[in-house]
C-alpha cells in the first residue's frame, strides 16, 4: 500500500566513506545497463532508467555532504517557497508570475505555484542563459578578443 508523498529532506550521513564508494561504482557504470534493486527478502526489480538516474543524483550529492530534498511534482509552493527555490526575491517572483512566465493560481487572495512549474522555469531560463553566454564567446572569438597579443609583464 502505498501513502501519500510528503516533501522531505534527506541529511548526509555522518559517515559518508560508503556513500563516497557508491558514487564512484555508480558513476563508472555504463548507463546502457540495465539497474537492478535487490530487496531485503532477495527480490530483484529492474530499475527505469529515470529512477536509477534519480538515485544516482541523490548517492552523489550525499556523498558531497549535501542534503536532498524530495517532493513531489504536483506541490503548490506559496510565492515564497517558490522564490527560495529560484534563489530570487519573493517580489521578483511575483513580477514573473504576473509577466506570464510561470503559471499560477489564486487560492483566496493567495497565489499558489506548482512545483513541477518553478522547474520547467528553472530549467528554460538556464538553457536561455547558456545560449546567450555561448553566443557572447563566439562573438568575441570571432572578434579576436581571446587572441594573446603579448604575454602578461610581471605583477609585482
Amino acid at each position: 500500500m502505498v501513502g501519500t508523498l510528503d516533501e522531505r529532506t534527506i541529511l548526509p550521513p555522518r559517515e559518508h566513506l560508503a556513500l563516497d564508494e557508491m558514487a564512484r561504482v555508480l558513476a563508472a557504470l555504463p548507463s546502457r545497463h540495465r539497474a537492478r534493486l535487490m530487496a531485503p527478502d532477495g527480490t530483484t526489480l529492474d530499475l527505469p532508467e529515470e529512477v536509477y538516474h534519480a538515485l544516482r543524483d541523490v548517492v552523489e550529492a550525499l556523498s558531497q555532504g549535501l542534503a536532498i530534498t524530495i517532493a513531489p511534482q504536483n506541490t503548490m509552493l506559496t510565492t515564497q517557497e517558490a522564490a527560495d527555490l529560484l534563489n530570487i526575491s519573493r517580489p521578483t517572483l511575483v513580477k514573473l508570475l504576473q509577466e506570464g512566465e510561470i503559471p499560477y493560481s489564486r487560492r483566496g487572495r493567495h497565489r499558489r505555484v506548482l512545483l513541477r512549474d518553478v522547474v520547467d522555469y528553472q530549467q528554460h531560463s538556464r538553457a536561455q542563459r547558456r545560449a546567450g553566454l555561448d553566443a557572447m564567446v563566439a562573438d568575441g572569438e570571432a572578434a579576436g578578443l581571446y587572441d594573446v597579443v603579448e604575454p602578461p609583464g610581471p605583477t609585482r
